[in-house]
């Protein structure tokens, strides 16, 4: 008999079957007894009224890897209206240990550093699965997106020679006696790439060594970016990061209902058209509307985002803003000035529920702004002569995007913290499991 999954009891109705995965929950009642074991599609009920069916299991504990056999029959009463009954229990790995934290439960009540310190079993929980499940379906459904707008999947290296954008926030390595670093971000091997296919994407690893201990960020995350040539400028860029986001949304509605619900997550508000506002903009907005004065700071702070969410929620009735126009003194070198204010950029941030979870623009194309860019920050030419060499050789307008996954799990799920959506999360105190 072959095994089949939870989630396909309804097909087999009236028939005898044989299901395997993990003991769940046992309640033993005396009378009547049951069996619940999840497997990767989901969770089932087997009911016997026999002790000697249970015997198998005895002193056993939750997590026990087992097979059921039994006779598939409707029971409104039951996880998803079916169970099994007649059953015959065969044990394939006993487990004889409690775990720490119970998976049968609807809820974790634990903290979360102890969840995060027992994380390769806890993962299994339902809720932490569904969560994981999001994280796949968004990375699926950007790359079905941009598959068929033509663009090409790449991956870039992730030892490099040189830091993306400081050398302050670098981890350094030592690669066979010469220093390199984790890469921050793809960028300069996505722009590259753009003079060979002109529409590139990534999803991959990337490295900050920021020390900090905030809620929203860790030290390595999952990044998914985006490239692309012939752009008019920041906007074009924009009108594609906010088709992707839209067919992102539209696929987890469609595909992923069960784990929307089982986490508890709201749909945002998502319009045609995103909002924007230019930054300086935004400031002035925010000394009018809210009584805090940052006008002439160079980059916008948490409470700040938090406040543009709100207004862009009350007054455009969305779950996304952008803002536009970020001073060039807060963006690397490579970042497109604003030629009407060459003191702003062509770049811009997307809010999503009044956090940051984008940040994209037009990057500079020809070879001569870049040795201008170059000689304004103060940096030496040497180390970035392999990212130069095709700017010498043509290339056209263009920008791209890069959006953080856990970030984006985190904004759409309402998590509190982003070490939540993060598999095994890396931050300044945790480097296992």
């Amino acid at each position: 008999m072959e095994r089949i999954l939870t989630t396909q009891l309804r097909e087999h109705l009236g028939k005898r079957v044989k299901i395997a995965g993990w003991l769940h929950n046992l309640r033993a009642l005396g009378k009547i007894n049951f069996v619940l074991v999840r497997d990767r599609a989901g969770i089932a009920q087997a009911v016997t009224e026999s002790a000697e069916a249970l015997t198998p299991l005895i002193d056993l504990q939750s997590e026990s890897v087992i097979e059921i056999e039994g006779l598939v029959v409707a029971e409104a009463q039951a996880p998803g209206g079916i169970e099994l009954r007649e059953i015959a229990i065969c044990v394939i790995t006993p487990v004889t240990h409690s775990f720490t934290i119970p998976l049968n439960k609807p809820n974790l009540n634990t903290t979360l550093d102890v969840f995060l310190d027992h994380a390769t079993v806890g993962l299994r929980h339902p809720r932490k699965r569904a969560l994981l499940r999001l994280s796949s379906a968004i990375m699926a459904a950007f790359r079905e997106f941009l598959n068929a707008q033509g663009f090409t999947e790449i991956q870039s290296p992730k030892l490099v020679a040189s830091a993306t954008e400081s050398g302050a926030n670098v981890f350094a390595v030592d690669y066979f006696g010469k220093r390199a670093f984790l890469a921050q971000s793809p960028q300069f091997y996505k722009q590259i790439m753009v003079g060979v296919f002109e529409r590139v994407y990534e999803i991959g690893p990337v490295f900050r060594a920021e020390p900090h201990s905030t809620t929203r960020h860790v030290n390595e995350y999952v990044s998914m970016d985006v490239e692309f040539g012939f752009i008019e400028n920041h906007f074009t860029v924009m009108a594609m990061l906010t088709r992707v986001v839209h067919y992102i949304l539209a696929q987890l509605a469609e595909r992923n209902a069960a784990e929307l619900a089982m986490t508890h997550t709201q749909l945002p508000v998502a319009p045609e058209t995103f909002p924007h506002i230019h930054f300086k903009d935004a400031q002035q907005l925010i000394f009018e509307k809210y009584g805090e004065d940052c006008r002439g700071e160079p980059d916008l702070a948490p409470q700040h985002e938090r406040w543009l969410g709100q207004w862009a929620r009350e007054t455009h009735n969305s779950d996304f803003l952008f803002v536009v126009g970020y001073p060039m003194v807060k963006r690397p070198f490579y970042t497109h000035p604003d030629p009407a204010n060459p003191t702003y950029s062509y770049s811009f941030d997307l809010l999503f529920r009044g956090t940051e979870l984008v940040t994209g623009g037009q990057r500079l194309h020809r070879y001569g702004d870049y040795l201008a860019a170059l000689t304004r920050a103060r940096l030496p030419l040497e180390p970035f002569e392999y990212y130069l060499e095709p700017m010498k050789f043509g290339m056209p307008p263009h920008g791209g995007f890069a959006i953080g996954l856990e970030r984006f799990v985190m904004q759409l799920c309402g998590l509190a913290n982003l070490r939540e959506a993060t598999m095994f999360p890396r931050d300044q105190q945790r480097l296992t499991p």
